[in-house]
């Protein structure tokens, strides 16, 4: 599989702005494998797809308020900091991306604020628009923390065009959210709402959850033709054993086992045991997953429609086989599903 088997054309007016009013309203596409049908449901339909003892795998992360607007020293103007990973809390380093980078040199200060209590330095250049920062703040480390949550705002995918609204710090989290630290929600989970939860539980689906914080990177534009040569961003993950326990029974018993995103389905196969089954895992993963790949650990996945030529798309074509993909992508542009984070929902079982 070549990047060029990733194209396709989608209609500027697909692209979601905005979530359905109510989270799990969102329009479902149900793909069967086997049998190679479409079905078009509502995604709160989903219970019907599952059973007592099969396992729902949610991805817990939460998302921080990564974007933030300073200052430049001396010129006063507006950069955009995004804040990526922390790097060292007790000298309070973290790895960002600046905009605009040509601006922003090694020994410049940034200022935040209207008071400017908060202020950066430029210690380091990491990539073209990369760059570490120092952060300067006069108060402990929770503060600290507070002050960047109070000044950086929900840091929305920037295909959406409009400005960042007070309604988006709370639609653009999953209800499950517990971990802080990821700078992008895990997408397919933003449809589940509490009740549709309950309604599961009282069904006895079972749940497990892992932390995958997810990054900028996956959503890093594949840029060479050999898929193999791309090489993905570093993310954060952890599996307990509550959750490797809960997965394996399902497993074992032969259940339905269903990721909720891309980010649980790169999670678990970045921890398989020998035997086929999921493993502990705290760490680190960059796992890419593309055409040709045999899944080890979930046999059903919730997914949302994702852009051309992306890391997410082929991990799609991956789980669904890619002709039936294509052919559920023309379907769904063709009956108007809304795409990317904020948009409808796709069932593969």
């Amino acid at each position: 599989m070549k990047l060029s088997n990733f194209g396709f054309n989608l209609p500027e007016e697909l692209l979601a702005e905005y979530p359905a009013e109510n989270r799990d309203e969102a329009r479902l596409m149900v793909l069967d494998r086997k049998n190679q049908t479409i079905e078009h449901k509502m995604f709160k339909d989903i219970v019907d797809y599952f059973d007592e003892d099969d396992v729902l795998i949610l991805n817990n992360t939460k998302v921080f308020p990564a974007r933030l607007y300073g200052n430049k020293e001396k010129t006063g103007a507006r950069i955009e900091v995004f804040l990526l990973r922390e790097l060292n809390e007790e000298q309070r380093l973290w790895d960002v991306l600046v905009d605009p980078a040509r601006k922003i040199r090694i020994g410049n200060k940034l200022y935040f604020g209207d008071d400017d209590t908060l202020v950066a330095e430029v210690i380091d250049n990491t990539t073209s628009r990369g760059r570490t920062l120092r952060f300067l703040y006069d108060g402990s480390y929770t503060e600290f923390r507070r002050k960047l949550n109070e000044l950086g705002e929900t840091p929305l995918p920037k295909y959406i065009k409009r400005d960042v609204e007070p309604e988006d710090e709370e639609r653009y989290q999953t209800i499950y959210a517990k971990n802080e630290g990821a700078v992008a929600a895990p997408t397919a989970g933003l449809h589940f709402s509490k009740h549709l939860l309950k309604r599961l539980e009282i069904k006895g689906v079972n749940f497990a959850e892992v932390t995958l914080h997810v990054g900028l990177g996956t959503f890093n534009p594949v840029e060479v033709e050999d898929l193999s040569k791309h090489k993905m961003d570093s993310e954060e993950l952890k599996i307990d054993e509550k959750a490797v326990e809960t997965v394996n029974t399902g497993i074992r018993n032969k259940k339905r086992v269903c990721a909720v995103g891309t980010t649980v389905m790169r999670a678990i196969e970045s921890s398989v045991s020998s035997n086929g089954e999921l493993n502990e895992f705290e760490g680190w993963t960059n796992k890419f997953i593309f055409p040709p790949y045999d899944f080890s650990i979930a046999n059903c996945m919730i997914t949302n429609f994702h852009t051309p030529k992306s890391t997410l798309l082929m991990m799609i074509s991956a789980f669904a086989g890619h002709d039936f993909m294509k052919k559920a992508y023309d379907e769904a542009v063709k009956e108007g599903y809304k795409f990317y984070s904020y948009g409808d929902a796709m069932l593969i079982i």
